[in-house]
């Protein structure tokens, strides 16, 4: 009998070996390195390097032209959709902090991607219904703050195309899913309202990630 996935992860996975695999299938380029240094006093919370590219692959897959993003911090995630989209695409990214704005439109221009992707400062809550016109988006992922995930996951299911995907970020809630406090029942809320409207998946990333395909 196979082992479950995740147990498999946890025992074989050691630094050495994440190193060879986001190496090989993952590695930067200029514009890439540059977006994964975050600048002193930014918190390093970004996507790693394998979940960026899964991202990219994601959008490719999908077709995506029209992707909202709810949480940019330095663009790195932003980076890898934006190089994604199709012909005429683009991204709207939501940042709450204008300093980790204006260093996520700096990392956006230097890749070459100021013209397909647009920062947005503000909380989520407040930016999203300014997009709603943009609707039906293609893709929405969801790498923000964690008490409005449910928030977050019904607004992408109600502004989705049928057959676009939602995408959320730290879905274990860095361990503390099952927790009995309001941001793990937004958490698992999302994850309900998900799979309540999608095909859908959580991915034993890191801190996982949950990817839906909207039904």
């Amino acid at each position: 009998m196979a082992d479950d996935s995740s147990r498999a992860g946890a025992r074989y996975t050691n630094p050495q070996l994440l190193e060879y695999v986001n190496r090989v299938h993952a590695s930067h380029d200029a514009a890439l390195a540059q977006a994964f240094v975050v600048p002193e006093g930014i918190p390093a919370i970004q996507v790693g390097p394998s979940e960026g590219r899964l991202l990219h692959l994601l959008l490719r897959i999908a077709g995506a032209k029209k992707v909202v993003e709810i949480g940019t911090l330095v663009g790195y995630s932003a980076v890898h959709m934006a190089r994604a989209l199709g012909p005429g695409g683009h991204l709207w990214s939501i940042e709450y902090n204008p300093r980790h704005a204006e260093v996520a439109r700096g990392n956006l221009a230097a890749a070459g991607l100021a013209d397909r992707a647009t920062v947005l400062v503000g909380a989520g809550r407040d930016v999203l219904p300014t997009l709603a016109g943009e609707a039906p988006f293609d893709v929405v992922f969801i790498d923000a703050d964690k008490d409005s995930y449910d928030h977050y996951g019904r607004w992408a299911l109600e502004h989705l195309r049928p057959g676009g995907l939602v995408i959320g970020d730290n879905a274990y809630l860095f361990g503390q899913l099952l927790a009995d406090d309001a941001r793990a029942r937004a958490m698992r809320a999302f994850h309900e309202l998900v799979a309540a409207g999608c095909d859908s998946v959580c991915v034993p990333t890191p801190d996982g990630l949950v990817v839906g395909i909207k039904r």
